[in-house]
């Protein structure tokens, strides 16, 4: 027969092996929502550079096709 020492033992290695799994679990959930909101931020950030250089690049091309009359003063003097 077991006595009410080794029962009590027992039960709390079962909910201390208890707690570590689902202790696990948990950071193993929250490790990937940090990374997935991680890459979700790196794809925002990179999808903004994106726009910049697209919109740099448009208005260089707007600069080139106006030709060099339109960005100087009227005569080229002040």
């Amino acid at each position: 027969m077991v006595g009410r020492f080794e029962r009590n033992k027992d039960t709390l290695q079962e909910l201390t092996e208890s707690a570590a799994t689902h202790v696990g679990n948990i950071a193993g959930i929250i490790t990937g929502a940090v990374r997935e909101v991680t890459r979700e931020i790196g794809d925002w950030i990179s999808d903004g550079i994106e726009m910049r250089e697209a919109a740099r690049k448009a208005g260089a091309d707007d600069e080139r096709s106006a030709g060099p009359s339109s960005s100087e003063p009227s005569g080229g003097q002040v």
